[in-house]
């Protein structure tokens, strides 16, 4: 039986028809109690959920849900490495990747975690090396700045990171710098290439099967980039190139030294993966004792999400409410706002961890599901997006809930004028942050003449000016963005999904929709270099390629415009 057919669910349908379906979110703060009832805390994050259209009761009604579907046993199933992920057969542990050194983790017999903490020793200290300049390129130049390639999760996550705690970059002998090259047409590594020095500049490629096309075309023109300086390819490639990936032997017969290779394991997720050693662009930037802080606030999350009662568990209570809000008031859109720059790239980073985890149709037991799954997701930094979509969040005819996130200090300095300006600068961010989530519950009026927008001096509604307002959102406050708390919040996220993901009855920790598009790409690229589409290809493809192959023998003067 599926989860929309269970009583628990049908209790939930009943109490949104007859308690909450006619009332605006405003109303409910008649409950004087509201926002202490609805808002949860755990160490550095502060969760309300008092702007959603929801009660106590509705919490109270969720939690059964979750106790209908035996949460807390599959919570505890994903710590102990049983093979959950069940397409794949195999372990999601992802988790053990952010355990202390001296915690015993046994799966099958053998302790996991020592292997963990041996490949981080590794790390460490090739990081080391970089950090001491004593890595060397192949002229005899320090390493002075190391090339991220990867894609996905092994591009999206250290980026995040490294961006987002620019200002805890360790302070080493050498200092490195970190640049990111994801996209396979070639243009992120082609403008590298025109503002660094090949003697000077290390590569790591990150991929765990280490033949994802993107990343090794990235890889081979970095490599081509170099040789053009450079012609011994054995000394290129041992002197400035790591590879990170599941497949030693790939990374071998690619020409990456035995020393020069780290290990991942096939259970770990590309999008989970950012805590193994797919982050020694984050260790290289923060060190290996930020890089251990990071560890230890997802750890801390994990002891949360995994020890404490739902009721008062955060990473279950904000995948109820995605519930709550996908599955039974139908809403189908979400936008992740943080309030601070540093954070640009967490609503990408969210976009890929919980569409390509959740975006299924079929539960684990083979069944095509009867009811919505994975919200469509996207997001920008909040100050941005108020001068870009917030009309429609605001006036526009769909309905979407919003995920708030800001810190509450931003710097405890105030020494200098330029110090006491960026706090100032903090309090208009922290006012515009808890003000739009305000204006898109209250909408034009609040009962208060003054806040009534949308309504003239006379009562009368101006239709244009008027904002219907009544629409939910979670504002997360995080205590001080820190290696920390920053490994809190990320791994709140990924828990939301694993809770959201054991309601739906599907598998997060697969991806087979990306994998048809990867096949029909190589398929289509040999067409593209015989010039010959294939006989079964519908006539756009077909008509595509012609064109393409028609237009690049043209020869266009660049000073002319004219059709292809």
């Amino acid at each position: 039986m599926q989860i929309n057919n269970t009583s628990s669910w049908k209790k939930l349908e009943k109490h949104l028809n007859v308690d909450i379906s006619d009332k605006n979110i405003l109303e409910l703060f008649a409950d004087k109690t509201r926002f202490e009832s609805l808002s949860f805390e755990f160490d550095q994050l502060f969760i309300d959920f008092s702007k959603q259209k929801l009660t106590p009761q509705t919490i109270d009604l969720l939690v059964e849900l979750a106790e209908s579907v035996d949460l807390k046993t599959s919570i505890q199933s994903l710590f102990q490495g049983a093979k959950i992920n069940s397409s794949e057969d195999r372990a999601a542990l992802h988790t053990a990747l952010r355990l202390p050194p001296e915690r015993i983790l046994e799966v099958d017999g053998d302790d996991i975690n020592l292997d963990i903490q041996t490949e981080l020793s590794r790390m460490s200290s090739l990081i080391d090396r970089l950090h001491q300049g004593q890595w060397r390129g192949f002229s005899g130049k320090v390493i002075t700045d190391v090339v991220n390639i990867g894609v996905g999760g092994s591009d999206l996550g250290p980026m995040l990171v490294c961006e987002a705690l620019d200002e805890f970059e360790t302070t080493t002998k050498n200092q490195v710098n970190i640049h990111f090259a994801s996209t396979m047409d070639g243009s992120q590594v082609s403008t590298l290439f025109g503002s660094l020095n090949p003697e000077t500049t290390l590569f790591i490629i990150v991929s765990k099967s280490f033949g994802t096309i993107d990343t090794i075309s990235n890889a081979t023109s970095a490599k081509a980039w170099i040789m053009n300086s450079c012609p011994n390819e054995k000394l290129v490639k041992n002197q400035h190139f790591i590879g990170i990936s599941t497949k030693s032997e790939k990374m071998t017969d690619w020409g990456i030294s035995k020393n020069h290779q780290l290990k991942l394991w096939d259970w770990v997720g590309g999008r989970f993966s950012l805590w193994s050693t797919v982050g020694m662009t984050i260790a290289l930037k923060l060190g290996m004792h930020g890089f251990r802080q990071f560890l230890n606030g997802a750890n801390s999350m994990d002891d949360h999400f995994k020890n404490t009662d739902i009721e008062n568990n955060l990473p279950i209570l904000l995948g109820l409410v995605g519930i709550w809000n996908t599955n039974f008031q139908h809403i189908n859109a979400q936008a992740i706002l943080p309030y601070d720059a540093r954070l640009k790239y967490f609503p990408s980073y969210l976009t890929q961890l919980e569409m390509e985890s959740n975006g299924k149709s079929i539960t684990q037991s083979g069944m095509k599901i009867e009811y919505q799954s994975c919200p469509i997701l996207w997001g920008e930094v909040g100050p941005n997006a108020q001068h870009a979509f917030y009309q429609l969040l605001h006036q526009g005819t769909r309905r979407v809930v919003c995920d708030f996130i800001a810190p509450i200090n931003r710097s405890s300095k105030t020494e200098t004028e330029q110090d006491r300006s960026l706090q100032e600068q903090h309090k208009l961010t922290l006012a515009n942050c808890l003000a739009q989530s305000r204006a898109l519950m209250v909408g034009s009026g609040d009962g208060n003449s003054e806040h009534d927008f949308g309504v003239d001096s006379d009562s009368e509604i101006v239709p244009h000016k008027y904002y219907p307002g009544n629409q939910p959102s979670t504002t997360l406050l995080i205590r001080e963005l820190s290696p920390y708390s920053l490994g809190q919040l990320i791994a709140l996220y990924e828990h939301k999904v694993f809770v959201m993901a054991t309601i739906w009855g599907i598998n997060p920790f697969d991806q087979w929709g990306v994998e048809l598009g990867k096949t029909m790409a190589e398929e289509t690229l040999s067409a593209l270099k015989t010039e010959n589409p294939l006989p079964n290809y519908d006539g756009s493809t077909k008509g595509l390629i012609n064109k393409f192959v028609s237009a690049k023998n043209i020869v266009v003067n660049p000073n002319e415009s004219g059709d292809l």
